[in-house]
């Protein structure tokens, strides 16, 4: 679920133009270029990882 989360807050920031900003810090950074595809990724991957925290933890097993 925090997959879904992490990218709808990917969506909502994107109507601010954070997505330009986060693509010209992360050039500046890294000296990388991404594009938006890669934007959205970003945000899949770290809503991946809640998820799996999460699940390593206990959170989505039902309680008996």
């Amino acid at each position: 679920m925090m997959i879904v989360s992490f990218l709808i807050t990917a969506w909502v920031l994107s109507w601010f133009k954070f997505e330009q900003t986060f693509i010209l810090a992360f050039k500046e950074l890294f000296n990388k270029e991404i594009t938006k595809a890669s934007y959205y990724f970003i945000f899949f991957c770290i809503g991946a990882i809640g998820d799996i925290a999460l699940l390593c933890n206990g959170i989505y097993y039902d309680k008996l």
